[in-house]
C-alpha cells in the first residue's frame, strides 16, 4: 500500500475526521485489526490526536519564533548602537591597559612591523599605482602649466564705445564707391584694412 502525498495541514484535517469517525463508529465495537495488530478506539484516537497535537505545537512554535524574530529586528539596532558606544567608551577609558580591555573581550590591534623587503615592496607598489592613475600631490600639480601655441593674443587697453545708429545706414559698398569717386586724378582709392 503506497502512502499518500499530502501536506501537513491536510494530514491534520484528515486525522480530525478520522477521530470523529472513530468516536462515532468504532467506540462500541471490537478492536480494529490492521498493520499487524489490533487497536481499540481509544488507542486509535490517541495516535491520531498525537499527530494533531504535534502540528499545533509546530504552528505555535512557528508563531512564537516569528514574534521573537520581529522583536529582535526592532530591538537589535538600538542595542547594537549602545554596545558600540560602550565599546568605544571602554577603549578610550582603558586604552592603555590591555589586561582590562581583555576583560571586556576587546583585543587591542597590534601593528605588525614591516620588514625592509616589505617596506621596499610597498613603496614600489605605491609609486606604480600613482603612475598608473596619474595621481599627483599638490606640489606636483603646481609644477604643471599649460602652454598655448599658434594663437596671437593682443591686449585691448580700452573698449570702443558703440553708439546705436539713429537712422537707416547705407550699405558698405556705397562707401567704397564714394571713396573711389572722390579720389584725385581719377585714381582708384585702395581701401585700408584695419
Amino acid at each position: 500500500m503506497a502512502t499518500r502525498k499530502t501536506g501537513k495541514g491536510q494530514d491534520v484535517v484528515v486525522a480530525k475526521q478520522l477521530i470523529a469517525g472513530t468516536t462515532k463508529h468504532l467506540s462500541n465495537t471490537a478492536p480494529a485489526a490492521f498493520l499487524g495488530g489490533s487497536f481499540t478506539a481509544d488507542q486509535i484516537t490517541s495516535k491520531l490526536q498525537t499527530l494533531v497535537d504535534l502540528r499545533a505545537g509546530v504552528d505555535a512554535a512557528r508563531a512564537a519564533a516569528k514574534a521573537k524574530i520581529a522583536a529582535e529586528a526592532t530591538q537589535r539596532p538600538p542595542l547594537r548602537a549602545f554596545m558600540d558606544a560602550l565599546t568605544a567608551y571602554v577603549k578610550v577609558t582603558f586604552g592603555t591597559a590591555p589586561e582590562v580591555l581583555a576583560d571586556f573581550g576587546i583585543n587591542p590591534k597590534a601593528r605588525a612591523l614591516l620588514t625592509v623587503e616589505e617596506k621596499a615592496a610597498a613603496v614600489a607598489k605605491r609609486a606604480a599605482t600613482r603612475a598608473a592613475r596619474h595621481t599627483m600631490g599638490s606640489q606636483q600639480k603646481k609644477g604643471i602649466k599649460g602652454t598655448v601655441t599658434g594663437v596671437l593674443v593682443t591686449p585691448i587697453s580700452a573698449a570702443p564705445v558703440v553708439t546705436a545708429p539713429s537712422g537707416p545706414t547705407a550699405p558698405a559698398t556705397s562707401g567704397a564707391l564714394t571713396a573711389a569717386s572722390s579720389a584725385p586724378n581719377g585714381a582708384a582709392a585702395t581701401p585700408r584694412s584695419a
